[in-house]
């Protein structure tokens, strides 16, 4: 199987290159993946809550749907822990769904003649990613007041899964 590329090619948002041919079938992307993202709400999503914790990103960046999905199991399970199916409601905020593609090159003796003169390599699709702006929500966990402290742990260990710096925000929902 073929390993994942390592994501500093794809960190930086930037607008894809798009081929324009006069045979249409070329002209565009022919599958999308499968988004890895298991699910989006976990918990109790008919309960109101009177706390909720968003996890900002400090910079504007894609970030691959297995990455979404590690951070999402990481803080459910802790939330599940120690909190219980009904304790809370967790919401991944972002969707995956710019096509990452890739041109996979030739490795070896004399593959360099083989790479020569591919200045935009359309590429075969790769995986998935969301895009995020800067100050936007990832993640959000809606708690009692007495289980802030826990959601914010769940969040924290969500982050460290995610290839950006993040803050967390906690808000209290009006009545």
């Amino acid at each position: 199987m073929a390993r994942l590329r390592k994501f500093v090619s794809y960190r930086n948002i930037k607008r894809p290159y798009t081929r324009t041919s006069k045979f249409k079938a070329k002209s565009y992307i022919r599958m999308t993946p499968h988004v890895k993202v298991v699910r989006f709400d976990t918990g109790d999503a008919n309960k109101k809550f009177p706390y909720t914790l968003n996890l900002l990103s400090k910079s504007e960046l894609n970030i691959r749907d297995n990455a979404l999905e590690s951070a999402r199991q990481t803080s459910n399970k802790l939330l599940e822990t120690y909190l219980g199916l009904n304790g809370f409601h967790l919401k991944v905020k972002v969707y995956p769904y710019h096509v990452l593609r890739e041109h996979a090159l030739a490795a070896g003796a004399g593959a360099d003649r083989f790479s020569s003169g591919m200045a935009h390599a359309f590429g075969k699709p790769a995986g998935l990613a969301a895009r995020v702006k800067k100050g936007q929500a990832i993640f959000q966990v809606s708690v009692n007041k007495e289980n802030l402290g826990v959601a914010k742990q769940a969040l924290e260990r969500a982050s460290k899964k995610l290839p950006c710096a993040c803050t967390i925000i906690v808000a209290e929902q009006k009545k």
